[in-house]
């Protein structure tokens, strides 16, 4: 039936830091497409969890379909967000009842509210990890929000607990 909607190729899983604890946290989205980009849309407004982790994170974080793709997501201003809105509320039939606006409107609707729907356009950061290879992931993943990665404790350890142990 999911399959039959054709929203299996447009389905992902978001991976991001959380903001607050530092584990990363997964969403579920829908992915549009419009002038062959791709852009994830914050159907439930600038509030949402996921928004606030993707801005706390700079951007950074992994998207889940089949595989891992490592990804950069750039907010994109309100005042181009209309086309994108119209083309993801057609891609995406569970988030109408969620955006404020008829499917078939004119763009100067979208235009109205689109200050208060973000979306973000995915462009491919680095490298995809090979199979066993998840280095590059792990590490940009590891960074906390909000964290001075120079500030060291005593010890000469990170405070994010990612340098070498005292163990011996």
């Amino acid at each position: 039936m999911l399959h039959s909607t054709g929203l299996v190729n447009r389905l992902v899983t978001l991976e991001v830091r959380g903001r607050r604890t530092g584990r990363i946290i997964s969403f579920p989205l829908v992915i549009a497409d419009y002038q062959g980009e791709r852009y994830l849309v914050a159907m439930l407004g600038q509030n949402a969890n996921w928004v606030r982790n993707v801005r706390a994170a700079g951007g950074y974080a992994v998207l889940r379909h089949g595989r891992r793709e490592n990804v950069h997501l750039q907010e994109i201003e309100p005042a181009a967000r209309a086309p994108i809105l119209r083309r993801y509320l057609a891609c995406a039939p569970g988030a109408r009842p969620h955006v404020p606006v008829d499917r078939h409107a004119p763009l100067e609707e979208y235009g109205r509210i689109a200050a208060q729907v973000p979306v973000f356009r995915i462009t491919s950061q680095w490298r995809s990890p090979g199979k066993r290879d998840h280095g590059l992931q792990r590490a940009l993943l590891r960074r906390r929000p909000g964290q001075d990665q120079s500030l060291l404790k005593t010890s000469g350890t990170p405070l994010n607990g990612t340098g070498p142990s005292r163990r011996r």
